[in-house]
C-alpha cells in the first residue's frame, strides 16, 4: 500500500450527496421532498440508517424511479452492510437513466466494497468518462487503480480529482502519497504542501509530509504541529497521528525529550484505541514451533517457487531497503509488501475450519503443492516481465514453515537490524490503522520482538539454509559485499545495477519510499540520542 498520511475513503457517495441537491437530481420532488432528501443524507452521514431508509423509501412511495432517492438509498444500504442489496437498487436505478455519472461512481463503490475490484474499477472509469469533472469519481479511480498496484495511472487519476477540485485535501494526499511512490518526492512535498495550506488541521497530510523522512520539518511546521495538538476539538485518532508528525519535527530539531513525550502521548492513544495482546500473540509464536516441531517432511518439486524470494523481518528493519537492491537487478521484479501467502492460509484455515497452525500436521504434500499452486498463480503477474519476484510482507515471517512446504524452491531472506533501533523505529512510526499494532507500547515491542527472535531461531533449526541471514548494520558498513553475498543467496548473477539501487524507477509502496531513492547512508542510528529514556524498551528488549 502507498505509505505516508492515510486518509480512507472507501467510497466517496456522502460528498456527492451535497453535490446532488444542486442542479436537477432532485428534479420532480416537491419542496418537502427535496428538504427530506437532504436531511436523510444528513442522517446517513450521522449514522442514523434506519430513519434515513425511512424517509427514502417514503419518497420512493410517491416516485418509485427516481434516481437520486434510489443512489442515496443505496449508500446507506452499503453503509449498513448490506452491500448486495445497495447493488440490487444501483442497478434497478441503472435501467432508466444508464448514463448517470454518479450512480455509475456509487456502483463502482459497491463492487469494490463486495470485492470485485475490477468491476468497481470498470465503474469508476465509465464514471469518469460520463462525467469528466466528478472529482469524487477521479479519486475512486485512483483508489482502485492504487489497489491493483497500479501506482501510475492512479497518480494520474488523482491529480486530476485535485485538478476538477483543488480543494479537495484527501484528494491531494493520496496524490502526494502516489507521487511518492513513484520517487517524485519534491513533487510529493508541494502537494503536502498544498494540502496543509488548504487546511492547517489536516492531521494526515502533516502525517504524510512527516513520513517524507529525508526532508526535516521546519520550526513553523513544529510550532503550527503544536497548535493543531492544543485544539481541544481535535479527534483523538486525528491527535495521535498529529503527535507522530510532532515527533518527527522535534527530532528533526535535536529536542529529543520533547520527541520522546511526543511520540508516547500518539503511541499511548493509538493504543487505546487499538490494544495489543503480547501474551496471545506469544502462545501463538510457541504454536507455530511446537506443530512444526513434529510435521512430517515435505516430499514433492525442490524447485516450486525457486523464481520468488520472500523477504522478511520486523518493521523498519531494513527489508525496504533489501527489495529495492534486489528490485534493480535486471531478472527481478519487487512486488511490495503482498498479502497473497496470508490470504491463501487464511483461505485454507477457513475451508478446514481450524486456524492456522492447527491444520499443518494434518496437510498432506499434495495440499501444500496446491497451495503452493496458487501462490504462484496468483502472484504470475510480477514474472510477466522478470523471471524473480520479491514478496517482502514482514508479517511473513510467521509462515515460514508453510513458504518450505508449499515452495521447497523459494528463497527466504531475514532482514535483521540492532534490536533497540527496530523497536525504537517501530515507536516513532504512524503506521496505517490496524497495521503493526503491536508497536504503541515499548514493552509490546520488546515482547514481539523476542517472539520474532525466537520463532526465527527455530526456523533456522528446522529448516537448515533455507533462510539467509543479512545484516542491516553489515549490508551499509560494506554494501557491495554484502549485495553480492545476497544476489549468491538468491541464485542470481551479480549485476552492477543494485549498487546503484537508488536510482531505480520502481515503485515503492512503504513509509521507506523517500528514504530508498538515496544512496546508502551509514548515520540512521537514532536511539542512543535518546539515551535513559529508551531504557524501557532495553528492559523489554532484556538488553
Amino acid at each position: 500500500m502507498i505509505a505516508g498520511g492515510k486518509p480512507t475513503r472507501t467510497f466517496a457517495n456522502l460528498p456527492d450527496a451535497a453535490h446532488a441537491q444542486a442542479g436537477d437530481r432532485l428534479s420532480g420532488l416537491s419542496a418537502d421532498e427535496r428538504a427530506a432528501i437532504v436531511e436523510a443524507s444528513q442522517r446517513i452521514s450521522r449514522g442514523e440508517l434506519g430513519v434515513a431508509e425511512q424517509m427514502l423509501r417514503g419518497i420512493l412511495a410517491a416516485h418509485p424511479d427516481h434516481t437520486e432517492t434510489l443512489r442515496m438509498l443505496a449508500v446507506a444500504y452499503q453503509i449498513g452492510g448490506h452491500t448486495g442489496e445497495a447493488i440490487g437498487v444501483v442497478r434497478y436505478a441503472q435501467r432508466s437513466n444508464p448514463s448517470d455519472a454518479l450512480l455509475m461512481n456509487t456502483l463502482g463503490s459497491l463492487l469494490q466494497s463486495a470485492g470485485d475490484i475490477a468491476g468497481g474499477g470498470a465503474a469508476f472509469r465509465r464514471a469518469c468518462e460520463l462525467d469528466p469533472n466528478l472529482a469524487s469519481a477521479w479519486t475512486n479511480l485512483g483508489t482502485n487503480l492504487s489497489m491493483q498496484f497500479d501506482v501510475r495511472q492512479a497518480e494520474s487519476a488523482f491529480a486530476r480529482a485535485v485538478e476538477v477540485q483543488p480543494t479537495d485535501v484527501a484528494a491531494r494526499i493520496l496524490h502526494a502519497n502516489a507521487l511518492n511512490a513513484l520517487g517524485r518526492t519534491d513533487e510529493s512535498i508541494a502537494e503536502f504542501r498544498a494540502a496543509i495550506a488548504t487546511n492547517p488541521r489536516s492531521a494526515h497530510a502533516w502525517a504524510g509530509l512527516a513520513e517524507i523522512k529525508t526532508v526535516a520539518l521546519t520550526a513553523a511546521d513544529v510550532a503550527a504541529l503544536e497548535r493543531l495538538l492544543a485544539d481541544p476539538a481535535l479527534g483523538e485518532e486525528e491527535r495521535a497521528v498529529a503527535g507522530f508528525a510532532l515527533g518527527r519535527g522535534l527530532e528533526g530539531q535535536q529536542r529529543y525529550p520533547d520527541a520522546f513525550a511526543a511520540f508516547a502521548r500518539a503511541n499511548a492513544a493509538m493504543r487505546s484505541l487499538m490494544p495489543w495482546d503480547s501474551t496471545a500473540h506469544s502462545a501463538y509464536v510457541a504454536s507455530i514451533a511446537a506443530v512444526f516441531e513434529t510435521s512430517p517432511a515435505i516430499a514433492g518439486d525442490a524447485t516450486r517457487g525457486s523464481d520468488v524470494v520472500f523477504v522478511i523481518s520486523l518493521p523498519r528493519a531494513g527489508s525496504t531497503l533489501v527489495e529495492q537492491i534486489l528490485g534493480a537487478h535486471p531478472d527481478v521484479e519487487g512486488a511490495g509488501e503482498l498479502n497473497e501467502l496470508a490470504v491463501i492460509v487464511q483461505e485454507e484455515s477457513s475451508r478446514r475450519g481450524e486456524p492456522y497452525p492447527d491444520w499443518i500436521g494434518k496437510a498432506t504434500p499434495d495440499d501444500f503443492e496446491r497451495l503452493g499452486a496458487q501462490y504462484l498463480e496468483r502472484t504470475a503477474r510480477w514474472r510477466t516481465t522478470r523471471r524473480v519476484h520479491v514478496d517482502k510482507a514482514v508479517f511473513n515471517f510467521a509462515f515460514v514453515g508453510a513458504i518450505a512446504a508449499m515452495l521447497p524452491g523459494a528463497r527466504i531472506v531475514n532482514v535483521r537490524r540492532d534490536p533497540l533501533e527496530t523497536g525504537w523505529s517501530c515507536f516513532k512510526q504512524s503506521f496505517a490503522r490496524g497495521q503493526q499494532v503491536f508497536s504503541y507500547a515499548l514493552d509490546d515491542i520488546g515482547a514481539y520482538w523476542i517472539d520474532y527472535d525466537r520463532l526465527m531461531f527455530f526456523w533456522h533449526a528446522r529448516f537448515p539454509g533455507r533462510i539467509y541471514d543479512l545484516s542491516y548494520e553489515a549490508l551499509v558498513a560494506a554494501p557491495e559485499a554484502e549485495i553480492r553475498r545476497l544476489l549468491d543467496f538468491c541464485a542470481l548473477p551479480f549485476a552492477a545495477s543494485c549498487l546503484r539501487f537508488h536510482t531505480s524507477a520502481r515503485v515503492v509502496r512503504t513509509a521507506s519510499a523517500a528514504q530508498v531513492r538515496q544512496p546508502m547512508r551509514v548515520d540512521t542510528a537514532r536511539a542512543a540520542s535518546y539515551g535513559a529514556l529508551l531504557d524501557p524498551l532495553r528492559r523489554a528488549l532484556g538488553m
